[in-house]
Formats: C-alpha cells, sequence, structure tokens
C-alpha cells in the first residue's frame, strides 16, 4: 500500500515538473538541469513584477496615458480656452495730409526763388527783404509714411501733350507760379520754355515745356461763377455780387483741360453776399441778398452741373484744392490782441490747431457737392490742405512783396498791410503741389484717404 501511494505521488511530482519545465521552454528560459528551477523562479517574478511597476508608473502621472480629448478636456477645464491666433494688425493707412512740419536745415528746397524767372514779385519773399530765411527749412512729414519726392521729369513726362489748368482765385495762382518754377528749373535751356499772358481773352497765364509739348496753365474764375470782379487786375470793388447761375462766360476755356485744378474760397467769406439773376448790363436784373453759406452752394452747384455735360471723365481728371488759411488773428496762438502774422518765425505746434478765419460751412459745401458729383459719375480729388497749412503762421509774405499803392499810415505801421493770407515762394504751396504730383503720378492714391 504505501508502495503504491509513493509511486502515485513520485508520478505527480514528476508531471508537475513537467509542466513547469514547458512554461520555462515556452519562454526560452531552459536552462542546464542543475540550475533550472532557481532561475525560472526568479523570471516569473520579474514577468510578475514588471507589469506591476508599469501600472504605478502610470498611474502616477495620468496625464501621459490619458486619450488625447480627455487631456484637452483636463487643460482646458483649468482655466478659459487661449484666444485664436489672429493675423498681425495691418500697418496704418498712408494718410498725405495728416502729419507734422519738421525742422530741416540740411535738404534744399526744390527751387532757388530769386532764380526762378517766373516768379511773381507778390510772392517773392526773399527779393523784397526778408532776412529770416527759417520758414525754409520746415519739411511736411506725415505720419505713418513719407512723402513722395517730387520729380519734374516724371511730371512733364506725365503731362506730355496735355494741358495742366489751375482755376480760380490769388491762391490757386499762388500754386501755379509754385508749379511752374519747380518745373522749370529741369528745364535748363530756355528755348525749350515759354511764358505768355493774355488779361483780355480769358485771363490766361501760360507756361509751356515745349519739348514735351506740355503746357501749365492758370485762369482768374474767383468765385467759379461770373462775378462783378472778374477783371485779373481791377477787381477790388466795394460792391461786390455775382451771377450764381452764369458759368459759361469762364468755362467755355476749360473744355479741352486734361488735369483741372479748381478752388474757390477767399471771396467768399462774408456773412452775406448779393446775388444778381440777370446779366450785368440788364435794366432788369434782380439782386438779392442772401446769407452765406447758401450763394456759395449755388454757385458750386452750377459748376457741378457744367462738368457733368461738358467734361468727359474718361479724358480729364479733376481737382479741387481746399481752404488756404489765413492768420490774422495772433490771440488765436497765444498772442495779444491786434497782432497778426507779421514777424512769426515758427510754426504752430499744437497738433489740430484750427483759425476761425478757415469756415467749416464752406468747407461741408465743397465736400456735399463733391459727392452729389460722384453720385454723378463725375469724379473730383478732394485735396484737403487746410490742416497742414494752419500750423504755418510763419510762412506768409507780409510786408516782404510789392505793396501796391501803400498809404503813409500803412507805411508807418507795417503790421497793418502785413498779408497773412497768401505765402511766401518757395514755401507751403510747394508742398500742395508735392500732393497734386503725388495723385497724379500714382493712381493707388485715389483709393487712400485724401485728406
Amino acid at each position: 500500500m504505501n508502495r503504491v501511494q509513493n509511486r502515485r505521488a513520485d508520478r505527480e511530482t514528476i508531471n508537475h515538473r513537467k509542466e513547469r519545465r514547458k512554461i520555462c521552454m515556452s519562454r526560452k528560459f531552459f536552462t542546464e538541469p542543475s540550475t533550472w528551477g532557481i532561475k525560472c523562479n526568479f523570471y516569473l517574478t520579474i514577468i510578475i513584477l514588471l507589469p506591476t511597476l508599469i501600472f504605478i508608473a502610470l498611474y502616477m502621472n495620468p496625464h501621459s496615458w490619458r486619450p488625447m480629448d480627455d487631456v484637452t478636456k483636463c487643460k482646458t477645464s483649468e482655466g478659459p480656452p487661449p484666444p485664436p491666433l489672429q493675423p498681425p494688425p495691418p500697418p496704418p493707412q498712408c494718410n498725405l495730409f495728416s502729419g507734422k512740419w519738421v525742422f530741416d536745415n540740411k535738404s534744399q528746397t526744390l527751387y532757388n526763388g530769386t532764380k526762378c524767372i517766373y516768379m511773381s514779385d507778390e510772392f517773392a519773399c526773399e527779393k523784397f527783404g526778408r532776412k529770416d530765411l527759417k520758414y525754409l527749412k520746415w519739411r511736411w512729414q506725415p505720419h505713418h509714411c513719407d512723402l513722395p519726392r517730387f520729380n519734374a521729369t516724371a511730371l512733364l513726362e506725365r503731362l506730355r501733350n496735355k494741358r495742366l489748368l489751375f482755376v480760380g482765385d490769388s491762391l490757386n495762382r499762388n500754386q501755379w507760379v509754385s508749379l511752374v518754377c519747380m518745373v522749370e528749373s529741369s528745364i535748363p535751356h530756355w528755348s525749350l520754355k515759354s511764358f505768355s499772358q493774355n488779361v483780355s481773352y480769358g485771363s490766361f497765364l501760360t507756361f509751356k515745356a515745349i519739348a514735351y509739348n506740355a503746357s501749365i496753365e492758370y485762369y482768374w474764375a474767383p468765385m467759379l461763377v461770373e462775378s462783378n470782379s472778374d477783371d485779373p487786375v481791377n477787381h477790388r470793388l466795394p460792391d461786390r455780387f455775382v451771377r450764381v447761375k452764369a458759368i459759361e462766360k469762364h468755362a467755355r476755356f476749360w473744355n479741352d483741360a486734361d488735369i483741372l485744378v479748381f478752388n474757390s474760397y477767399l471771396w467768399w467769406r462774408w456773412p452775406e453776399m448779393k446775388v444778381l439773376w440777370g446779366s450785368f448790363d440788364s435794366p432788369d436784373g434782380i439782386y438779392k441778398i442772401i446769407k452765406n453759406p447758401h450763394p456759395y452752394e449755388m454757385a458750386l452747384q452750377t459748376w457741378s452741373d457744367w462738368l457733368e455735360f461738358h467734361i468727359n471723365p474718361n479724358k480729364t481728371t479733376i481737382f479741387f484744392m481746399s481752404m488756404s488759411p489765413t492768420h490774422q488773428w495772433a490771440e488765436e496762438w497765444g498772442k495779444s490782441e491786434g497782432q497778426n502774422c507779421y514777424n512769426e518765425t515758427e510754426p504752430i505746434f499744437k497738433e489740430g490747431f484750427w483759425g476761425r478765419g478757415s469756415y467749416i460751412s464752406l468747407m461741408r459745401a465743397i465736400e456735399a457737392a463733391i459727392d452729389n458729383l460722384k453720385c454723378r459719375g463725375v469724379n473730383v480729388r478732394f485735396l484737403n490742405i487746410t490742416q497742414l497749412s494752419e500750423y504755418r503762421k510763419d510762412a506768409h509774405p507780409t510786408v516782404y512783396k510789392k505793396i501796391w499803392n501803400p498809404t503813409e499810415e500803412q507805411l508807418a505801421r507795417p503790421i497793418r498791410y502785413a498779408d497773412c493770407t497768401h505765402w511766401c515762394l518757395p514755401g507751403v504751396p510747394d508742398v500742395w503741389n508735392q500732393l497734386l504730383y503725388a495723385y497724379i503720378l500714382d493712381k493707388s492714391y485715389d483709393q487712400r484717404n485724401i485728406g
């Protein structure tokens, strides 16, 4: 009996060993018979401990094993989600009319005022004795961009076989003289340029660049429509009146111009105007005194109608210069009453300065007229030179110009006849023409802010 039990125990032991050997052999851990038991136990222990250690490691760092969605949810739950990536802000828009005057004693003026043979004595400040020439050293610097550099040859090439015509009052003539001086210095030989003046026939001043068959002209029409001040020489009358519905006498000379540059403000700055319906010579004419800006608006309506029906927009480019400011009241910039721009030597540095001589009502009237013309298919580019010119109280001729018939009182007190309306040349109108030049040569400025 004991022998049978011993045989059964030996058989079970053998079977158990066989099973353990199979396990070890399946993992390629079989060794020599003398050591296989110890080594197999060691490897079995590692096999059991290794998954346990991996599980503990993952449990201690939960973010490393969670699905991506769970990790994202966990991170976003700690605070508000980060803002989406935004594109960088666009660069500031280039507005050539918004900026400041900077002192620049290195750059030269675009021409020498004492050498320009077409200079007018009304604007020739250095010729008539102005010693302080600091006013020549200020350069207009737009915010966020630079004023395009003026190139007289490039302008003349653009004007080849064309006619550029300034129409308006004496401030438009101030600008015309400036542009002629800016251009003529690039034409050295006298035989390649010419000048003519025809007071009786259309009040024309004409400069021609012969090699380019280009003309730069000025036409005197201070109110655009007809008035009793249309004589370019004898127009200072005590009783001024205007025919707001009549323009053809002037406009017939504008028809074939390729570029028209208008202005008309200076003579409209009165509280009221005498308006005439009918002709100057007719005894049946009707006069009526009307408060401004209504007469100005009526004149602009007549001007607009003429443009719509007589100008070919595919041929002619039209500009309107905004109001040129005056500096008649020195108390506006901190001086005592009774003074004006006389003896001023520096600009006004207060940004946004606006004098009471610049009438907002007239500015709004022309802006409304231009907007209305656009709806009628006529594009007029409004060049707003008012603000940049407001700062330059130092740049007027004052007494440094040819004075026509001064009185003894004026000679005794020069401040009484100081010209604080027009501008010395070289000077501020040169900047107006640099702006005009930018718009003539670069059509992309039409898509930008025009002041």
